[in-house]
């Protein structure tokens, strides 16, 4: 019986075998795929979510390999959760994959924006004051130099639909929108409909007794609020 000529070209992810190394190069297994794809922003946020993940529900101390994730049957999964990071950008992403898998919600769930926006609207009402006023701050500037402005002008001039959009994401916060005078007469010139989507992250009730058990943060935001002329 003769045998079948040598194939000298072989895939070193799936070991197929090949005549031409032209072939070999235009081949794309999946491993291969996988393989290529590890650079990738939403990739590497996936595979951080998969370590993250093991040493949270099995006490793993030593992260898994670049190998092992590609191998796992939850790539896919973990890398659709590594685009959707990479897309919300979302406030502390450490904090949120801890949430996420703490959660105990199906890891099909973990790219729902409900998830995360129960997860934002918590976190915002813990987070150090310092933090959030740093944010907004940055925030402000940002569109300050989007509109050839001065950011300590925003309250009064930002278009109001920024303004929602700034606020439900967590990008302003109520530490400086109700702790200034510009922050509430914006509120005060929203339309019933634009109160209605920010009230999620609202919750008025909720403001009003952190400011009254820490009074000490709210003269520090007061005062930054003076030393940057935010009026």
């Amino acid at each position: 019986m003769i045998d079948l000529v040598a194939q000298p070209y072989k895939c070193v992810h799936c070991d197929k075998s090949f005549m031409k190394d032209k072939t070999l190069i235009a081949h794309m297994c999946e491993r291969k795929r996988r393989h290529l794809q590890r650079d990738e922003k939403r990739v590497q946020a996936g595979f951080m979510a998969f370590n993250r993940f093991w040493q949270l529900t099995q006490n793993l101390k030593k992260n898994k390999t670049y190998d092992e994730f590609a191998d796992s049957s939850y790539y896919n999964a973990f890398v659709k959760f590594g685009s959707f990071i990479n897309n919300v950008n979302p406030i502390y992403p450490d904090k949120f994959i801890d949430y996420v898998i703490k959660s105990g919600a199906k890891l099909d769930n973990w790219c729902k924006d409900s998830l995360y926006e129960k997860y934002l609207y918590d976190v915002l009402k813990t987070e150090p004051v310092e933090s959030a006023v740093q944010r907004s701050l940055q925030t402000m500037m940002e569109w300050a130099d989007d509109h050839n402005s001065t950011f300590a002008h925003y309250f009064f001039y930002v278009s109001l639909n920024k303004a929602v959009h700034d606020i439900v994401n967590g990008k302003i916060s109520l530490w400086l929108v109700l702790n200034c005078n510009g922050g509430q007469k914006m509120l005060k010139n929203m339309s019933d409909e634009q109160l209605n989507i920010i009230a999620p992250a609202f919750d008025l009730p909720h403001w009003l007794k952190k400011f009254k058990e820490h009074p000490a943060d709210v003269v520090l935001v007061k005062e930054i609020c003076k030393e940057t002329g935010i009026e």
